[in-house]
């Protein structure tokens, strides 16, 4: 029985994350850059009947896979809680906080559902929206690294010891860069190594072997 939940709580937290995730590279990666070339009357059409939908099962998805998610480090924390999979779940869950609290408010101004500030509305959501790009590889790295590679690989181990012990310092420089790339997303501005798609998918896969190398060598 044990085996068949654990089984069902990945299946679901896989189905619910490829949605997010998909959902998330179509606004980054198709839509935001269909707006920035289409008509008015184009435009008009994909806030009114496009975006409502893309940015329900956008929000769904991201809330159902942090609930799956918990489920699974329920599980996890009976077993095995690596540095890999902490750091991986940390960024999920403010990915899904972006999702909540920065971008759907935002984006609600943006397509008309609410009433303020549009122009300042469409750089906070896509500022938050980027930045869940940024973490979005890292993240995934870790959350499939957690499930197939060893505890050494995954940086050891809580409550760990010897080899499998896990290392204070690369769990605080990990949880240091998600931090200031966090903070920069709440109160800062849209940079350089998020401007663009191609800087933003190269600044994630960067971020991924600076990420990993911290699991694995500090």
């Amino acid at each position: 029985m044990s085996y068949l939940l654990d089984v069902v709580m990945r299946w679901g937290h896989i189905v619910f994350g490829v949605t997010w995730i998909g959902l998330l590279y179509y606004f980054n990666f198709i839509q935001t850059e269909y707006v920035k070339e289409a008509d008015d009357g184009a435009k008009a059409d994909v806030m009114a009947k496009l975006a409502p939908r893309a940015l329900w099962w956008f929000r769904w998805a991201a809330m159902f896979t942090f609930l799956t998610g918990l489920l699974l480090l329920g599980y996890v924390l009976h077993t095995r809680l690596s540095l890999g999979i902490t750091l991986g779940a940390v960024m999920g869950t403010l990915m899904m906080l972006n999702v909540w609290l920065i971008i759907w408010p935002n984006q609600k101004i943006v397509i008309g559902l609410e009433s303020g500030d549009k122009a300042a509305a469409g750089p906070k959501a896509g500022l938050a929206s980027r930045t869940n790009t940024l973490l979005s590889l890292p993240m995934l790295f870790f959350m499939v690294a957690s499930g197939h590679a060893s505890p050494m690989a995954n940086g050891g181990l809580w409550g760990g010891a010897g080899d499998i012990a896990m290392s204070s310092v690369a769990l605080l420089v990990g949880l240091a860069i998600i931090v200031i790339i966090e903070a920069n997303a709440i109160w800062g501005k849209m940079n350089g190594a998020m401007l663009s798609v191609k800087a933003v998918i190269t600044s994630s896969v960067v971020l991924t072997i600076i990420m990993s190398g911290v699991v694995q060598y500090l």
